[in-house]
């Protein structure tokens, strides 16, 4: 832990957004598996702050829920009045003296909406806050293309920031500055407490600036300095759909990045998407065109992909996982799923179990080595190790008004288009005829056949198509010559 711990990290997040044209606050856009705000919180966490107080204003209420379901010990402020930066931060400020809190260090000032500025970023913004002895220090970026953001000037011996020039006010030499300013600051939180009281609003908004509290403290004696940013995408705040879909993009590709010096094999990096809080092991694969997403694991040698979206679904070692969506489910080391599958939430797959092209599993755990190969669906259902459910079988678990359970046990072989009508039972060893309707408990050893005996009508064709292709492929026969002879074949055995 840094010796600079900040007194407090105040995020202003009271605004509406509203060039992102949505229902949802600006600040619970989510990228990478958190929120913006979320992202920032974090951030700020890193630091070990004595206090975290949060901003919020336009759908407080939301904002507040989100906050208190992410992080328990950030308190809120409310700015019920769009009244400007420096407005904001009072509020946020009030909101601990209320409590009798007593502010005595740095104060970090950060914005909701920066989702890519990270904690190690902001370690150093309180680093050399401290080691320069600033009364305020910018967290600044050299960018490309400095058009349209407040220029940084320094005094050229010092080093000191002497203003921060808006680009519409800026002369030809500060339009050439590249230094420009992030809306982060670390402040001595006692300098700005009585610089807030000395905001004034006669500007043409009627607000109170925060940067108005750099000129405050500057004309006062005190110094202003400045930490510069390793990254300068880090200090891009979102403000529409474009931005948020390029910060997406930055945010990925270092989780992608981390994950690869992991020693995780990302085959494409162009179409692989990881959110925040997936965990992987070393020599794990991960194909084009995979989303992995909540709280994923992958297990060490696993393959994931191509084309599959997995939420908070945990692939043990060795296994494989192609074209596969899956939510809340467990896949054993060594085991088998896809192409084409659907693991809803609830379904353990054991060790080297298999769950083929086209199946459905939810709610339901199947054992060490069985296979559900193909065309099926399990729900609500346990089954047993080594045993094999034929193609095109159903676990028919809703009643309409409950859900049952299905038990097949293990070495079972059960044949295709079953339906095991819950709630059932098919013990250990038991087999089960194809086309079977199984309603009753098959005991272990037992051969099942629950199915209506098959009734052959010779010469149907020819009386019913005549002339048809059908009827001349089986000969043409005739009513007269063939006679009206049914045959039934028994069950047999």
């Amino acid at each position: 832990m840094s010796a600079n711990r900040p007194a407090a990290v105040v995020v202003l997040a009271a605004g509406e957004g509203t060039r992102m044209k949505s229902a949802t606050p600006k600040v619970l856009h989510d990228i990478c598996g958190r929120s913006l705000v979320g992202h920032v919180v974090a951030a700020s966490r890193t630091l070990d702050p004595q206090h975290l107080v949060v901003v919020v204003g336009h759908a407080r209420e939301q904002v507040t829920a989100h906050l208190a379901a992410i992080d328990e010990g950030a308190r809120t402020a409310v700015q019920h009045e769009q009244n400007g930066t420096g407005h904001a931060v009072r509020m946020g400020l009030e909101e601990l003296s209320g409590d009798g809190v007593s502010l005595d260090g740095t104060v970090i000032v950060t914005c909701g909406d920066t989702p890519l500025l990270t904690g190690a970023t902001l370690q150093s913004l309180a680093d050399t806050h401290a080691a320069d002895s600033n009364a305020v220090t910018v967290l600044t970026a050299e960018v490309p293309d400095s058009s349209g953001y407040g220029r940084i000037v320094r005094d050229p011996d010092s080093g000191a920031v002497t203003a921060i020039v808006e680009h519409k006010d800026a002369t030809e030499a500060q339009r050439a500055i590249r230094e420009i300013n992030s809306g982060v600051f670390a402040f001595d939180a006692r300098l700005l407490t009585e610089a807030l009281g000395k905001v004034r609003t006669d500007n043409s908004q009627g607000e109170e600036y925060l940067t108005d509290v750099l000129g405050i403290l500057r004309e006062a004696g005190h110094r202003v300095g400045a930490a510069v940013a390793g990254d300068h995408s880090e200090i891009a705040g979102i403000n529409n759909r474009v931005q948020l879909a390029e910060a997406r993009r930055v945010l990925n590709d270092r989780l992608l990045e981390e994950a690869m010096l992991a020693g995780v094999t990302v085959v494409d990096p162009a179409t692989t998407w990881l959110d925040v809080s997936v965990g992987y092991e070393p020599d794990a694969v991960i194909l084009p065109g995979t989303q992995l997403l909540g709280g994923t694991r992958l297990g060490g040698g696993c393959e994931v992909g191509p084309n599959s979206r997995l939420r908070d679904t945990v692939v043990g070692a060795g296994a494989t996982v192609s074209n596969t969506v899956a939510n809340g489910a467990e896949i054993g080391a060594g085991a088998s799923v896809g192409p084409y599958t659907y693991l809803r939430p609830g379904t353990r797959l054991g060790t080297k179990a298999k769950a083929g092209s086209y199946v459905e599993i939810k709610n339901s755990d199947v054992g060490e080595g069985t296979k559900v190969p193909h065309l099926s669906y399990v729900g609500d259902a346990t089954i047993g190790e080594h045993s094999n459910i034929g193609a095109a079988t159903v676990f028919v678990n809703y009643d309409g008004m409950n859900k049952h359970r299905s038990t097949i046990g293990s070495h079972c072989r059960t044949g295709a288009d079953n339906m095991f009508v819950a709630p059932v039972t098919v013990g250990d060893g038991a087999y089960t005829a194809a086309g079977s309707v199984i309603t009753k408990d098959v005991p272990a050893g037992s051969l099942a056949v629950a199915r209506g005996q098959q009734r052959n009508i010779a010469g149907w064709v020819a009386r019913k198509r005549p002339g048809s292709a059908a009827a001349q492929a089986a000969g043409d026969v005739s009513e007269e010559g063939s006679g009206v002879r049914e045959e039934r074949q028994g069950e047999g055995s």
